[in-house]
C-alpha cells in the first residue's frame, strides 16, 4: 500500500523552474485586474471610482491599454524568486509531516504547509508587493507620476525612510495575510485535484488533463480570496500610505480606520474582480506548474 501511495521525490531545482514560470503566467494573465483591484483597495469612500467598470473604463481612457498593466514590471522581475521560495517552502512543510518518505497528507496536514510556506514566502513578497501597488497607485503619466519605475520607487523609499520602514513596509500585514491565504490555496487546489481524480488512482501521481488542472488552479485562486481578501485590503491601504505606520498595533489601527468608513463593505472594496482574475490568473500558475514539473520529471 505504501509504495501505492508513494509520490516521486522532488527536485529543487524543478521546483524553481516550475515555480518561477508558474508565477509568471500568474502575472500575464492576471495583472490587468489587479491593478483595478487595488486601486479600487486604496481609494476611499469618496474617491475617484464608483465601482470596477468604472475604474476599468476611466484607466483606460486616461492612461491607455497599457495602464492596466502598471506596476508589472515589479512580480515579473520579481516572481521567480517569490514562487520559488513558494513552492520550495510548500513541499518542504509537506515533507516534514509525511508520515515516511513520499506519504499522503490530509487536506488540513496541506492546509498546514502551505501557511507555513506562506510565512516563508511573505519576506520575498512584501517588498515585490509594496513597489507594485505604490506603481498601481499612480494614476495618469508623464509628469503627474512621482516614481519612473520600480527601481526609483525602491531607491526613493530607502532614501527617505530606510529599509525597514521604506521597502518592508506592511511586511507584518504581508505574514497574517499569507497564513490563511496559501493555506486556502493550495488546500484548495489538492482538494479539487482529488476531487478530480479517478476512483482507484493516486492523486500525487495521476497525471490529470488540461481542463482537470486549470479547475485545481481555479479552485486555489478563488479558495485564496475567499480565506484573506480583507487582509489584502488592509496591506494594500497600509503599503500605500505616504509614511511608514507607526506603533505596534498599526494594524488594528488601520482596520479601525476602514471600519469608520462604512462597516465592513470597505473592507471588500475590490474584491468581484478579484475573483474574476483569480480564475484565470491562478488556473495558469497551478497548470504551468504542474506541466512543467511532468516536463522536467520525464513524465
Amino acid at each position: 500500500m505504501a509504495a501505492e501511495l508513494k509520490q516521486k521525490e522532488i527536485v529543487p531545482w524543478h521546483d524553481f523552474v516550475a515555480g518561477s514560470l508558474g508565477g509568471m503566467a500568474q502575472v500575464t494573465v492576471g495583472q490587468p485586474m489587479d491593478t483595478i483591484k487595488t486601486r479600487l483597495q486604496i481609494e476611499g469612500p469618496n474617491g475617484r471610482f464608483v465601482g470596477p467598470m468604472d475604474c476599468l473604463r476611466k484607466t483606460i481612457k486616461n492612461e491607455g491599454f497599457l495602464g492596466l498593466y502598471k506596476g508589472m514590471a515589479s512580480p515579473l522581475v520579481g516572481v521567480a524568486a517569490v514562487n520559488a521560495l513558494l513552492f520550495a517552502a510548500y513541499s518542504n512543510f509537506k515533507k516534514i509531516q509525511e508520515p515516511y518518505p513520499g506519504g499522503p497528507l490530509t487536506l488540513t496536514q496541506i492546509g498546514i504547509a502551505g501557511a507555513g510556506a506562506g510565512i516563508v514566502n511573505a519576506v520575498l513578497a512584501s517588498p515585490v508587493e509594496l513597489l507594485k501597488i505604490k506603481m498601481q497607485a499612480q494614476y495618469g503619466a508623464g509628469s503627474t507620476v512621482r516614481y519612473s519605475g520600480p527601481v526609483d520607487c525602491a531607491r526613493q523609499l530607502i532614501k527617505e525612510h530606510g529599509i525597514r520602514h521604506g521597502l518592508m513596509r506592511g511586511y507584518w500585514i504581508t505574514v497574517i495575510r499569507e497564513i490563511p491565504g496559501y493555506a486556502g490555496f493550495y488546500a484548495g487546489f489538492e482538494g479539487m485535484k482529488r476531487y478530480l481524480t479517478p476512483v482507484g488512482e493516486n492523486p500525487a501521481t495521476y497525471p490529470l488533463g488540461l481542463l482537470s488542472l486549470m479547475a485545481s488552479g481555479a479552485s486555489g485562486g478563488v479558495s485564496y480570496w475567499f480565506a484573506c481578501y480583507p487582509l489584502d485590503m488592509l496591506k494594500s491601504m497600509i503599503q500605500n500610505q505616504n509614511n511608514p505606520p507607526k506603533g505596534a498595533f498599526y494594524i488594528v489601527d488601520a482596520a479601525k480606520q476602514v471600519y469608520r468608513e462604512g462597516g465592513i463593505k470597505p473592507f471588500f472594496r475590490g474584491f468581484s474582480p478579484t475573483i474574476i482574475r483569480a480564475v484565470p490568473a491562478a488556473a495558469a500558475t497551478f497548470t504551468t506548474y504542474e506541466l512543467v514539473m511532468r516536463a522536467l520529471s520525464g513524465l
